[in-house]
């Protein structure tokens, strides 16, 4: 297996281990071979009195993650390119922000179905 293969299979075992037990959507994030910088939470206010709580994690170069429940499950999303705003990618999801405004996509839906949370606002967490 080539190192960075090898080297992002270690990166994704430790965030899912990260991930487990009841402390799931914890403030921290430990995973050793990503250094953090800064962690930032956001509560969102939603469309239909929906809310997201999302802590954003921030590391040494330039790449961000987001950390939020969809369906009840704490979910790792990672920044990709994004022509507007930041987007964040876990699976099937899409998770994409500008300004204070986000909305979660589903995108086995169909790449032009609306987002399954929309319109969502942030007020800085505690």
């Amino acid at each position: 297996m080539p190192d960075l293969h090898r080297h992002a299979l270690r990166i994704a075992l430790g965030a899912t281990v990260a991930l487990t037990g009841s402390a799931a959507l914890a403030d921290t994030l430990n995973v050793p071979e990503i250094p953090v910088d800064a962690t930032l939470v956001r509560n969102y206010h939603c469309q239909g009195g929906q809310s997201l709580r999302v802590t954003y994690y921030n590391s040494h170069g330039g790449q961000s993650f987001a950390l939020l429940l969809v369906k009840d499950k704490a979910t790792l999303f990672v920044d990709t390119m994004a022509a507007s705003g930041v987007k964040y990618v876990a699976g099937q999801y899409t998770w994409w922000t500008k300004g204070n405004h986000g909305d979660l996509y589903d995108m086995t839906a169909g790449p032009n179905a609306a987002p399954i949370i929309a319109g969502c606002e942030s007020s800085a967490g505690k």
